[in-house]
């Protein structure tokens, strides 16, 4: 594995997980609603998820590749700045607020879009720290277990286990417990909050299974298989 290619492929994957990750703050606030060809329990035919689910979903995709490529510590830092980085984002958007606005009209607009975005970055940070490190954790348990071997297995196990962790207490906190506490809208009901727990977790379960030959191009490409596994570093970290 070339230094050049293994640099690069340590840029692209921090870039892919904050730019997934501050876009998924931005976009959350939005609720889809997709029908299903059937009827499911809790959602009946149809399926409400935030915005930011698939965007959210991908910061797990570049999380294990990055596991799989550079190990558990670089892993948790990546993790661990990208958590520091929601303050920075939270920061930017309200002294944007709350600067003098030229048009008290858009301003008013800017801020009743913007504003309850504080609600999805409080929710993220309660569900990110702890389910982006629960991610890395599982990762490498299994693959200390396996050895380099079966990365699908860990890619899965450890996705759909952190999914589950972070889609019940994001939408919980986001949509139920931040509005309550801050004031910017109103709770919604527990009704609708079970729903989004269903079809957000039904879709990062689905874009889990999916992504898992993606993860093994991206490890291939940047040489994952040529980690010196002599030095044990996995097992040191």
């Amino acid at each position: 594995m070339s230094e050049a290619r293994t640099q690069a492929g340590q840029i692209a994957l921090v870039a892919l997980f904050v730019t997934a990750l501050t876009t998924a703050q931005l976009t959350a606030s939005k609720l889809l609603s997709f029908g299903l060809p059937v009827e499911l329990p809790v959602t009946g035919a149809s399926v409400i998820l935030p915005g930011a689910a698939l965007a959210y979903a991908l910061t797990f995709f570049a999380s294990d590749c990055y596991s799989e490529l550079y190990g558990r510590r670089a892993a948790q830092m990546m993790v661990n700045v990208g958590f520091a980085m929601n303050f920075v984002l939270l920061a930017l958007v309200w002294s944007t607020i709350l600067a003098p606005a030229a048009n008290p009209d858009a301003a008013s607009q800017y801020r009743a879009v913007l504003a309850p975005g504080t609600n999805i970055v409080l929710g993220s940070l309660v569900a990110y720290i702890v389910s982006q490190n629960w991610d890395v954790l599982v990762f490498h348990r299994i693959r200390d277990a396996t050895g380099p071997s079966m990365l699908w297995l860990r890619n899965i196990a450890s996705t759909a286990t952190s999914q589950a962790i972070d889609t019940v207490l994001f939408v919980a906190v986001a949509f139920y417990v931040a509005p309550q506490i801050l004031g910017f809208g109103s709770p919604l009901p527990v009704s609708v909050i079970l729903s989004l727990i269903v079809g957000q977790y039904l879709l990062k379960l689905l874009i889990a299974l999916v992504d898992t030959p993606f993860v093994y191009a991206v490890v291939a490409f940047f040489g994952g298989s040529k980690i010196d596994e002599s030095e044990n570093a996995w097992a040191a970290d």
